[in-house]
């Protein structure tokens, strides 16, 4: 993969646990993550690796509300290997801006991070 590639590949994955197609497992999930993935939700709730898999768990019985459509990505290379993406996620009641970070690895992508800030009106 060049690096020309890396903006397409990891936009296709956003919003992050939304894109069924990687995977819903709980193996796919820990496969997906850093073992000290963290995530700042949109309320300003820190949650760790454990308790996002549990949630999603259970948020993978039901079918997803809508198509999460995101826009405006911004991708930077932070190091070797790590990236951060950004972007904008348009949910039915509200607009947040999205930032994951993201490692490659040779077995694949895996999320170190992930904030979700609702953006004013």
């Amino acid at each position: 993969m060049s690096k020309q590639d890396i903006p397409a590949e990891l936009s296709a994955r956003e919003p992050i646990f939304h894109r069924r197609a990687f995977g819903t497992s709980r193996e796919a999930l820990l496969a997906m993550t850093e073992p000290d993935f963290l995530e700042i939700g949109a309320s300003g709730r820190i949650y760790d690796r454990a308790t996002v898999i549990d949630l999603l768990e259970e948020r993978y019985k039901e079918l997803e509300p809508h198509d999460w459509p995101c826009h405006d990505f911004a991708l930077r290379e932070l190091g070797a290997g790590l990236f951060q993406l950004n972007y904008v996620l348009e949910e039915p009641d509200r607009l947040t801006r999205r930032t994951t970070l993201w490692r490659r690895h040779p077995e694949g992508w895996r999320i170190v991070f992930h904030q979700g800030t609702v953006m004013a009106p």
